[in-house]
């Protein structure tokens, strides 16, 4: 039995500003496609798996798209604030949502304490002199006033930041190119497509060197997923988002795989280590004088604008929580300026703690921190996938309205989608330094499973399953 379409119009708002325009919310979905995870991990990945690198660039970017797909017909269907996990709370039960809503906050508060003191790393280039936890600080008070002040500020923060990196990396294309073709500077005699091939093949380290660089290169795209904590903002979520999400497959054609291409071709992949940027390389390589700092500018603001993302998303994440009685209830208040401001202090606080933490931490911890990240990330996109699937059948026999962006194929490309990602979690439970990532996720389900068992005998309604409420979109 079909059930009624709801009045949209009936229900009142979230209590959100619609602040974030087009043009804003573009940039927000391109910076989140754009990381340091390309700026410098691709370093390392590119010296494991040589030029084949592109090609998994290029299948992840093919996941992602589906994955992107299905949220986008989720979003449509029910625009949200915190939507993955009110997704995940719908389709496959309240505990889910809950968990779910946590892992989100935790991703994004690792992946803060990782790029605030990366920022601070990258001021010493030009001023050694200052301490790095003072930069950190001062880095850190900035972007928490501005997520303060409003949406509409993020959102202008996120723009140019996003548009710092694109023109960064449209310029390393354009410059490529330029040695390519004319052979000016000082790469003009050894560039060549090539190099692409010519020392030990297209899979120099063999097939399986290159699979397990995919753990990598998901951590690269960590935060596409962010355009989806938008739609609450959104001045108008049924033109915004199905734009933002149908641009994805050009910008990761040319962001990562035409980059990373580019690169390749101007600099022999046997020549780039573990620790140094592509970007930095080429630019030396080819001559240019200014290029490290150039590069070291770009670096620092793709840092700024993570870490500026995640005080955006866990704020409106303990909100979500918050909101199904899954965190304090004080959570749920908004500032005068409709934002939720002790969620974004709260998640400032952690944080704030990662940069102390680092100080006697070796510097490894930064990659057990990404590690951290992406596990949480993929388990992110998981529910986002299954919910998708869930959300199919039920259209299908005609339970719930169907979406106006429907993902093509239907839930097929889901699958698939599923399937890769459980493919990649094999391969981090492989990598005995990548491993650690998955005894901290065990430990943080059995965290939430203890947190889930006292709020249901304090609170037993809250984790019972409920009707979704929809909300006026536009």
């Amino acid at each position: 039995m079909t059930s009624p379409q709801v009045d949209k119009e009936a229900v009142p708002e979230e209590g959100y500003e619609r602040g974030l325009n087009s043009r804003q919310v573009q940039m927000i979905a391109i910076g989140g496609a754009i990381g340091v995870g390309l700026f410098l991990g691709a370093g390392a990945n590119i010296a494991k798996a040589g030029p084949s690198l592109i090609v998994m660039y290029a299948l992840a970017g093919v996941i992602i798209f589906f994955i992107m797909r299905a949220l986008g017909e989720l979003l449509l269907y029910r625009p949200v604030s915190g939507s993955f996990a009110e997704y995940s709370r719908e389709f496959l039960g309240p505990f889910f949502g809950y968990f779910t809503g946590w892992t989100y906050w935790l991703m994004w508060v690792v992946t803060g304490m990782a790029e605030l003191t990366a920022a601070a790393i990258y001021i010493n280039y030009w001023f050694p002199a200052i301490p790095q936890w003072t930069s950190a600080l001062v880095f850190l008070i900035i972007l928490f006033a501005a997520n303060l002040i409003s949406v509409k500020l993020f959102g202008e923060i996120e723009f140019w930041f996003s548009m710092i990196k694109v023109t960064a990396i449209i310029g390393m294309i354009v410059i490529g190119l330029g040695v390519l073709t004319l052979g000016f500077s000082q790469a003009g005699d050894t560039a060549s497509v090539s190099n692409l091939w010519a020392f030990d093949g297209f899979f120099p380290k063999g097939i399986g060197s290159s699979l397990m660089t995919l753990q990598g290169v998901m951590f690269a795209y960590l935060a596409v997923e962010l355009v989806g904590v938008t739609a609450g903002e959104s001045e108008n979520p049924e033109k915004t988002l199905p734009k933002a999400i149908n641009t994805l497959p050009w910008r990761i054609a040319l962001f990562y795989v035409g980059a990373l291409t580019v690169i390749l071709c101007v600099v022999k992949w046997t020549e780039f280590s573990d620790g140094a940027s592509p970007f930095v390389k080429a630019f030396a390589v080819i001559g240019i004088p200014a290029g490290a700092g150039i590069v070291n500018f770009v670096v620092l603001t793709a840092a700024l604008s993570s870490c500026n993302s995640g005080m955006y998303s866990t704020g409106r994440m303990l909100r979500t929580l918050a909101d199904n009685g899954e965190a304090p209830r004080v959570f749920q208040r908004l500032s005068s300026t409709k934002t939720p401001a002790l969620g974004i202090a709260t998640s400032v606080v952690f944080m704030g703690i990662g940069v102390v933490l680092n100080y006697v931490v070796p510097e490894k911890a930064f990659g057990y921190v990404t590690s951290v990240a992406t596990a949480a990330g993929i388990w992110t996109w998981l529910m986002i996938l299954i919910s998708h699937v869930r959300y199919r059948r039920q259209v299908v026999a005609g339970r719930l309205p169907a979406s106006s962006f429907p993902a093509p194929g239907g839930s097929v490309c889901s699958w698939i989608a599923i399937a890769f990602l459980l493919f990649v979690t094999v391969l981090i439970a492989i990598d005995a330094d990548a491993r650690i990532c998955l005894y901290v996720m065990a430990g943080w389900a059995v965290a939430l499973g203890i947190g889930w068992a006292v709020l249901k005998s304090r609170n037993p309604e809250v984790t019972e399953r409920r009707e979704p409420d929809f909300e006026k979109v536009g």
